[in-house]
């Protein structure tokens, strides 16, 4: 499941607002919780409101950080065979003032037939446009010191 938009912005200025979980309650219809250390092997606890679903919440452990480029992390329901997510956020420029920004998840395991992923690519479609809302009014020049 893949969902892209364009921002008017530098890829540092999207990497500022995505990184600053502690704004997330502010601005984030979907993630509307994230706490914890922004490192690789670290756990993050995350609380999503799928699109007409009601709150969840999930432990994932963050994969890869690359500033101003990528953040990965991988969910899982019980064991591996069971239901993975591996989630990616990645920003492309495009030109001086351009970026796209992409949410993207690759599911594995027995209960993926079974798992009704419209409400969740929903909510991504309405978190990339409160970001884009977000970075484009420049609120993502100054980076609070967050969790991260």
């Amino acid at each position: 499941m893949t969902h892209e938009v364009r921002i008017r912005a530098t890829p540092e200025q999207v990497w500022s607002v995505l990184v600053d979980f502690a704004a997330y309650p502010e601005w984030n219809p979907f993630f509307v919780e994230v706490a914890g250390q922004l490192a690789v092997g670290e756990k993050l606890e995350i609380r999503m409101v799928p699109v007409g679903k009601k709150a969840q919440s999930f432990a994932p452990r963050v994969l890869e950080v690359e500033p101003d480029e990528e953040l990965v992390w991988r969910g899982r329901v019980g064991v591996p065979w069971l239901f993975d997510g591996r989630h990616s956020f990645t920003i492309e420029r495009v030109d001086q003032d351009t970026v796209v920004f992409r949410q993207h998840e690759r599911f594995a395991g027995l209960f993926v037939p079974f798992v009704g992923l419209g409400p969740y690519r929903a909510g991504w479609e309405r978190m990339d446009r409160a970001l884009v809302e977000r970075v484009e009014r420049g609120e993502g020049d100054h980076p609070r010191a967050a969790n991260h």
